[in-house]
């Protein structure tokens, strides 16, 4: 009975695959259902494997080993990991995430903050701390002076250390993860050279300054993981986007909340999304669908992309220096690009095609972060589990899968491995006082980001005529950077400072002194910054990062700052990347600006006037406040639906993200057919789709929209009333939909798995 019910599933997977043929190919589909049937059959159980055994499961570069640094009950389900100064392990243990199919019990506070210790120096963790426990879905961790920075939603809270103990807390952000779900709330907290601290799925940084912590608007970046290369430049992606990124310093801009993207930021680094798991991965949320998986029921491509790394170990062959790896758990394997810059610009392509850095044929493989230890080893967190998918987007088709392989438990399992060359065995370094600004020379860029950090947070501002040394040594281009930012971080850096790195050669070191000029400039130095800045704005490379502080300039002397603003129109009016810039630098004054430039030259096309007139039109969304605190009111569970599930990816104003959706203000499926509407929310858009005008489709739009039809969490009140909201929301004018509507919907589409194409909705 049991085989038959598999038989019967299986087939129907393949039908929804499209392997139906017809005619003279009838002969070919029957061989193809059976051999596809064969595989899923081969593939049916989903043992569950012990740590070591494992690794005899992966496949992976040649001249590389993969060791088993920590296994449950040593750790659990870890989704985070970062390194303190004794080479110590801090691992953040999600062990709420998803119990069953149903997220039974998500809300359970029993996740942790760990410790992990090899008090032998094996390479192996053999001892495990419990630093701070009683969590609901943990999700983040960063180590800050004395304390610990840790992600619960909805707070960011900072724990001092006492003696590996939890000490005085102090609440950092109590809107830190405020609405979406757990696939789509702020995480990473990533320390970058700049010394603010950036996150993933956020438009917001945070720094610590004496006793306060600051918080500051930045770019949205990404979904799950954030990582930075040598340049402190900030890479990061979303589930369908193999590796997005900046091209320049992760502080410039993010100040005019009208502007939704600026050119240099939020780039597609790697276009090609396709993925080559080791063995048939039919266990995908949408692996019904066709193109979802290939012939051999393998996933096409990313459909979970996460927790990426900017190698920077100096352990791996030189190869490898600078590459970019991203996790994709779904598919049981981690990817190797390879990237390189032209001028600014990063771009980079896969390292293989056909085959992937590391992938293992084991189903409950899950890396899910990825980071350089200060063995320069890459370390994979490996939640190990059967279930990834989140309850929010869980199809029919995937709590099917989970059921016939038996996916759901255990819930104790996870794992930590580390890549290293075959036959060797790297020491974990400790970092000692008295040695910090020497580490700034490492090769190991792990070792260098915990030496500034290190420096700054002792406050070791007598090491200044030091690090002034490693600033002007030019043989060492990336200790220089260091020495730059670890003067800033200990506010020792100064003008002279910046004028020596001004005058040296190397543009992008230009770029960093350029970056880090706001936090000098006052009304003592301006005068020489204002000449440096008119010199550097000549320089195309330089000009869009000159613009970029020009608020800075702007306020210790105003005229000034006008008059350099007005030049670099003139010179760079066509320029994306400037024009994005002045733009930011805009802010409450885009119209003036609009008008400035239009006196100067009316040419419609014109990049900079285009960024102006998108930023205006998005001026209105300010006028919607109190439009929008009404039906937050009068429609409070649509209100929380949008911010669980839809705003995570069209926006909090509505108006799309870059990479992940488009737009729900004043869109046409919004505002159209109510059944259109209504069939789109339950099972989900596939393909190009028109709004406003413009067609959204890959490569722009990477991911398609999943429906919620299948949510246990969702009746059909819940989602008439949310899509009642949206009808209603900022500039949206369209009647009410009711749960009756939504249930007319569903019988007339029964039975139907797979989501929509525009081509089959009612206009």
């Amino acid at each position: 009975m049991q085989r038959n019910h598999y038989f019967f599933l299986s087939t129907l997977a393949i039908a929804l695959l499209g392997a139906c043929h017809q005619g003279k190919q009838h002969d070919k589909k029957n061989k193809h259902e059976e051999d596809s049937i064969a595989m899923r059959q081969q593939y049916a159980n989903s043992p569950v494997l012990d740590g070591k055994t494992a690794i005899s499961h992966m496949v992976f570069d040649k001249g590389l080993e993969v060791q088993l640094v920590a296994a449950e009950p040593l750790v659990v389900a870890p989704v985070a990991m970062t390194f303190d100064q004794a080479g110590r392990m801090w691992v953040v243990e999600m062990t709420g995430f998803m119990p069953d199919t149903a997220g039974t019990g998500e809300d359970k506070p029993d996740g942790k903050i760990v410790i992990l210790e090899d008090t032998n120096h094996d390479g192996v963790m053999d001892k495990r701390t419990v630093f701070l426990d009683s969590l609901v879905l943990p999700r983040a961790i960063c180590l800050v002076e004395n304390g610990v920075l840790v992600a619960t939603p909805p707070q960011l809270w900072f724990i001092e250390n006492d003696h590996d103990k939890p000490g005085k807390r102090t609440l950092v952000d109590d809107q830190y993860a405020a609405g979406g779900n757990v696939e789509h709330q702020p995480n990473g907290l990533l320390r970058a050279m700049d010394n603010w601290i950036y996150n993933a799925k956020s438009d917001k940084r945070y720094r610590k300054v004496g006793n306060k912590w600051l918080k500051e608007d930045t770019h949205f970046r990404g979904q799950w993981g954030i990582t930075q290369d040598d340049q402190g430049r900030l890479y990061y992606n979303n589930n369908s986007e193999n590796l997005l990124g900046d091209y320049f310093p992760p502080g410039l801009g993010g100040t005019n909340p009208l502007q939704q993207r600026a050119a240099g930021f939020d780039e597609k680094i790697v276009p090609d999304n396709r993925t080559y798991p080791l063995h048939p991965t039919p266990g995908v949320n949408r692996g019904y669908q066709k193109g979802t998986l290939d012939d051999s029921l393998r996933l096409v491509n990313f459909t979970a992309a996460c927790g990426p790394l900017i190698y920077r170990g100096g352990l791996l062959p030189a190869t490898y220096a600078g590459n970019a790896f991203v996790a994709e758990p779904s598919a049981n394997l981690i990817k190797r690009n390879i990237l390189s810059d032209s001028s600014f610009v990063a771009k980079g392509v896969q390292a293989y095609q056909g085959k992937e850095f590391l992938a293992s044929d084991d189903e409950r493989f899950r890396p899910v972060d990825l980071v350089t230890g200060p063995d320069g080893a890459i370390y994979i967190a490996d939640m190990y589990r059967g279930i990834l998918q989140h309850k929010t987007y869980l199809t029919e088709y995937l709590k099917n899968e989970i059921k016939m392989r038996k996916l759901t438990l255990p819930l104790n399992c996870g794992r930590i491995y580390r890549v290293i060359p075959a036959g060797s065995h790297p020491a974990n370094v400790m970092l000692h006082p008295d040695s910090l600004c020497n580490q700034l020379l490492s090769s190991n860029g792990a070792l260098r980001d915990k030496a500034q950090q290190l420096l700054i947070d002792h406050h070791e501002v007598s090491q200044a005529p030091r690090l002034r040394e490693l600033l002007k040594d030019s043989q060492h281009p990336i200790a220089q950077r260091h020495a730059l930012w670890t003067l800033e971080g200990l506010h020792q850096l100064n003008s002279e400072d910046l004028a020596f790195v001004w005058q040296q050669p190397d543009p992008s070191l230009k770029v960093q002194g350029l970056a880090a000029l706001p936090s000098v400039l006052n009304s003592a130095n301006v005068k020489a910054a204002v000449a440096s800045l008119d010199t550097l704005s000549d320089n195309s490379y330089l000009a869009p990062v000159v613009a970029y502080v020009l608020p800075a300039l702007s306020k210790a002397d105003k005229a000034a700052a006008a008059r350099l603003e007005d030049k670099m129109i003139k010179a760079y009016a066509p320029n994306r990347y400037v024009a994005a810039a002045l733009v930011s630098n805009a802010a409450n004054r885009e119209a003036a600006l609009l008008k400035q430039v239009t006196a100067w030259n009316p040419d419609t096309t014109l990049v900079l006037r285009k960024q102006l007139l998108a930023v205006l039109k998005n001026l209105d969304n300010k006028a919607n406040a109190k439009k929008m605190e009404a039906l937050r009111t009068s429609l409070p569970r649509g209100y929380k639906i949008f911010n669980t599930v839809c705003q995570t990816c069209h926006g909090k104003n509505g108006e799309g993200i870059a990479s992940m959706a488009p737009p729900l203000n004043e869109s046409n499926w919004v505002n159209g057919n109510k059944n259109a509407f209504i069939s789109i929310v339950l099972f989900g858009l596939t393909g190009p789709v028109e709004v406003h005008g413009k067609v959204y489709k890959a490569p722009e739009i990477n991911g398609d929209m999943p429906g919620i039809g299948a949510s246990d969490e969702f009746n059909d009140t819940d989602i008439a009333e949310v899509l009642t909201f949206l009808r209603s929301a900022w500039n949206n004018k369209a009647g009410k939909i009711t749960a009756a509507d939504v249930q007319q919907v569903r019988k007339q589409s029964q039975g139907r798995q797979k989501p929509f194409t525009a081509g089959e909705l009612p206009k």
